[in-house]
């Protein structure tokens, strides 16, 4: 009798995603809660869980939210594919009068394909030619996440010769607080079961470079990420007044100005270009109207990461700051002597200092004691508990320049929460292999190109798989980050005891984070699948033949 599947044929995939889709795990919601217990419990569904049960588990990140972890074991095999993904998406505002339907993916395809007149002409010549499904998750990163499903079911019956596991992990679209979380756990199990990690394999989809780029791709690494951040303290002074001040907002606006799309902070490794960098906040830190001038106010902005180091960037970044300060001063200087010829007044100048949060948190024990400085952020913390780590961060900056105003007119760098570290494995013999013979199936048999990106662009988990830094080169983001071991971590030296190299295999999707989110259905429940099921099969095939080497 043919064994019941439950996640291998294309209609069952199809089912599975409009299943997972459906539930609204919107990053930071009770949905997002309940859509790891959602997954435990298909899981467990499988014949193997139910005999296994103690492979199959809940992970608590500690908030409400779990890391979904699968084991399928192949008797005293030690060689494992770590399949990663994630399952939180990000809102559905940008839906509009269609965001009821954004969370069922049939109603809205149908709908979408049916009055084709309110589609963009891009999306519309999509539909015209292909078999896609529309809805929030479809692409990032659910259909990834059911195709692992699919990989650990055949994991499950003996498919592969070696083990399976499975990671699903919330909060991927903001802090990671789940894959950071998992580092822990994956350490936990490889003691546990004796594994060894060959792979850790995400399938996040095919992110496009630039506008109307429709190359298909694999992926040997994933971007770095880094927020940099700019707490500006200018002086107050009555909006009558304006020259005995200095407006915190022309500090910022001039950061802003110098950061936004500032083609010097790219790196190019081999033809691929990091994304310039670009505001994410700029606001001052008034809480009311008043006629006083915003004094006080902040810039936090993306930054991306290849090859360059911590250090470096940090440099750059206060060099920039030094330069913002010049243009700001020399600014103040003409403006202030052309309203002194008005008014025949004597013009002042004005200095700006430019320090890093390490040197601004310094001065304060130096000036204010190591007690009272850290008394007065433990009650901050504590006040601030439930807010975005990005205020948090904006806070503790706040209150310790006000203890030392002193120091102003003052831009202080600091960084906040998240960072993710740039991971790229092309240079490993494993991936170098997998590379050629997945583009090579690809396009003998399904006459599909693909091509190799060294670093995934939308930002993914793989930047905590393990660490290519070595550890004191992070000094500057610890010594610099106000939340540091204060609500965020990052598990650095677990991380560099995770030594599998990174690759990324996904779907064709388009339009990630935006209303005409979809993905191609014919690849990724056809080839796509295939190309998975090759690549664990060779993983296994090459570690098991690199032993029978290293035995010779």
């Amino acid at each position: 009798m043919t064994q019941r599947t439950f996640f291998q044929t294309a209609d069952e995939l199809k089912q599975l995603l409009c299943h997972l889709v459906s539930i609204p795990s919107v990053t930071g919601t009770k949905a997002e809660q309940e859509m790891g217990k959602t997954i435990y419990d298909d899981l467990g569904q499988l014949p193997y869980f139910q005999t296994y049960k103690e492979q199959l588990r809940l992970h608590p990140t500690g908030d409400g939210r779990y890391v979904v972890a699968a084991l399928a074991k192949h008797s005293n095999k030690k060689k494992t594919v770590v399949l990663i993904s994630h399952y939180d998406v990000v809102d559905v505002q940008d839906y509009g009068v269609w965001k009821d339907r954004a969370f069922s993916p049939e109603k809205l395809t149908d709908y979408f394909y049916n009055s084709k007149e309110v589609l963009p002409p891009q999306v519309k010549r999509d539909v015209e030619t292909g078999n896609w499904l529309f809805g929030r998750g479809t692409m990032d990163m659910k259909c990834g996440l059911a195709l692992h499903m699919s990989m650990i079911e055949q994991a499950a019956n003996g498919a592969f010769d070696g083990n399976v596991l499975l990671l699903s992990v919330p909060d991927e679209e903001v802090n990671s607080a789940g894959m950071r979380s998992a580092v822990t756990l994956l350490l936990q199990w490889q003691k546990t079961y004796d594994l060894e990690f060959e792979l850790m394999l995400n399938g996040e989809p095919m992110f496009a470079r630039y506008p109307g780029d429709e190359t298909n791709y694999v992926y040997t690494g994933s971007i770095g990420k880094i927020m940099p951040a700019f707490y500006c303290y200018g002086k107050e002074t009555h909006v009558g007044e304006p020259f005995a001040g200095l407006n915190a907002n022309l500090l910022v606006a001039k950061l802003t100005s110098e950061l936004e799309l500032n083609v010097d902070f790219c790196e190019v490794v081999e033809g691929q270009v990091s994304p310039a960098p670009t505001s994410l906040m700029q606001r001052d830190l008034k809480e009311e109207y008043s006629v006083q001038i915003p004094h006080r106010s902040v810039g936090l902005y993306n930054l991306t990461i290849f090859n360059r180091s911590i250090m470096t960037l940090n440099q750059m970044l206060l060099e920039a700051a030094e330069r913002v300060a010049s243009s700001v001063e020399e600014h103040y200087h003409k403006r202030a002597w052309k309203y002194g010829a008005l008014s025949h007044s004597a013009p002042r100048d004005v200095k700006v200092r430019v320090m890093t949060y390490e040197q601004l948190y310094e001065y304060a024990i130096l000036h204010h004691g190591q007690e009272h400085v850290e008394s007065l952020h433990a009650h901050l913390l504590q006040s601030l508990e439930t807010i975005d780590e990005r205020e948090r961060s904006i806070k503790l900056v706040d209150e310790l320049a006000i203890l030392c105003k002193e120091l102003a007119p003052m831009i202080v760098l600091f960084y906040t929460p998240p960072y993710y570290p740039a991971i790229c494995s092309t240079d490993h013999p494993l991936i170098q292999s997998l590379v050629k013979n997945v583009v090579t199936t690809a396009k003998e048999t399904y006459a599909i190109a693909l091509e190799e990106q060294l670093y995934f662009g939308g930002i993914s988990d793989l930047s905590y798989a393990g660490l290519q830094d070595e550890l004191q080169e992070v000094e500057p983001l610890i010594a610099n980050l106000p939340l540091w071991q204060k609500g965020y971590a990052i598990p650095f030296s677990e991380m560099s005891e995770l030594r599998a190299p990174v690759f990324n295999v996904g779907p064709i999707g388009r339009d990630a984070h935006q209303w005409t989110e979809r993905l191609e259905l014919d690849y990724a429940f056809g080839p796509l699948k295939e190309l998975i099921e090759q690549v664990i099969h060779e993983t296994f095939s090459f570690s098991n033949h690199k032993a029978v080497s290293n035995d010779e």
